[in-house]
């Protein structure tokens, strides 16, 4: 929890407004380990958190398909995600393992 807490406080990208890709944006994330954070800014509050081992697949994974990549086990968030997408906006930081999170 340690580790948490202080990657919690310093490496975070600036916000940045969740890319539509119907427009042609394009998500730009680091590859390789790292956490995410959405928050949705019409309403003011944090929506989704994650890791992953690849966290530029991770996060294209919140779309839904034709738009994202890989797979989620349920379609809520990419649904919410698609249906929010310009309330939306993102933060993530590279991290050196994902394992030190848990």
């Amino acid at each position: 929890m340690e580790y948490f807490e202080k990657l919690y406080n310093k490496g975070w990208t600036d916000w940045k407004s969740f890319p539509d890709p119907r427009k042609g944006e394009y998500l730009n994330v680091p590859f390789g380990s790292g956490v995410y954070q959405l928050r949705n800014r019409r309403i003011g509050k944090f929506v989704l958190f994650g890791t992953s081992k690849n966290l530029a697949y991770r996060m294209s994974s919140l779309l839904p398909k034709p738009f994202g990549a890989g797979t989620r086990k349920n379609e809520d968030k990419p649904n919410y995600v698609f249906n929010n997408i310009h309330d939306l906006s993102f933060a993530s930081n590279k991290v050196l393992s994902v394992n030190k999170l848990t």
